[in-house]
C-alpha cells in the first residue's frame, strides 16, 4: 500500500472550537490517517461576508494510505459527522468544522471538486502560519511557504497558549 504525506488545515469558529478540532483529529486517525505532526492552535480573524467570531485553525501533517480524492471524501465525511451542513452555509460564513487539503505529496490536481495545492494557499496567512510552523522549508509551486508568509499580514493571528 502506498502512503503519501498530506497537510490538512482544520478550522472552527462555532461552538467548542478546540474540542471540535480534537474530535476531527481523532476521527481522521481512526479512519486510517497517521498524524505525524500538528501545529499549535491559532486564533485567526474570520473571512466572510457576514459578522462572525474568530476561528481556531491548525495544520496537521498526516500519512494517508488513500488517494487525494478519497482523502477529500474522508474530510467531507468527518465534517458531516461533526455537524457541518454545507447545503445550509453561506460561502465563507461561520462553521463548526472545516477540513481542507492544503498539499498532497507533490501532486497537482486541478479538477472541479479538488485543487491541490489548495487555491490561494500562498495568499492565506491563517493557513501558512501553522503550515510553516510544522514544515518550515516546504515549497509550494516553486515558492518557499515561509517567503510567501513574510509578504502577508499575519498580525491578527495569535497562537493559543496550551
Amino acid at each position: 500500500m502506498s502512503v503519501e504525506t498530506a497537510y490538512l488545515c482544520l478550522g472552527s469558529n462555532v461552538g467548542d472550537r478546540e474540542g471540535t478540532l480534537g474530535l476531527a483529529r481523532g476521527v481522521l486517525a481512526r479512519a486510517g490517517l497517521t498524524l505525524r505532526a500538528r501545529s499549535a492552535l491559532y486564533e485567526t480573524p474570520p473571512w466572510g461576508p457576514i459578522p462572525q467570531g474568530p476561528y481556531l485553525n491548525q495544520v496537521v501533517e498526516v500519512e494517508s494510505p488513500v488517494g487525494a480524492h478519497s482523502l477529500l471524501f474522508l474530510g467531507l465525511l468527518v465534517e458531516r459527522m461533526l455537524g457541518r451542513d454545507r447545503s445550509r452555509e453561506v460561502r465563507f460564513g461561520p462553521r463548526r468544522i472545516d477540513i481542507d487539503i492544503l498539499l498532497y505529496g507533490h501532486q497537482k490536481v486541478a479538477e472541479p471538486d479538488l485543487e491541490i495545492p489548495h487555491p490561494r494557499l500562498l495568499e492565506r496567512a491563517f493557513a501558512l502560519v501553522p503550515l510553516v510552523e510544522i514544515a518550515p522549508g516546504i515549497v509550494i509551486d516553486g515558492v518557499r511557504a515561509a517567503d510567501a508568509l513574510a509578504k502577508l499580514d499575519s498580525g491578527g493571528i495569535l497562537a493559543v497558549p496550551g
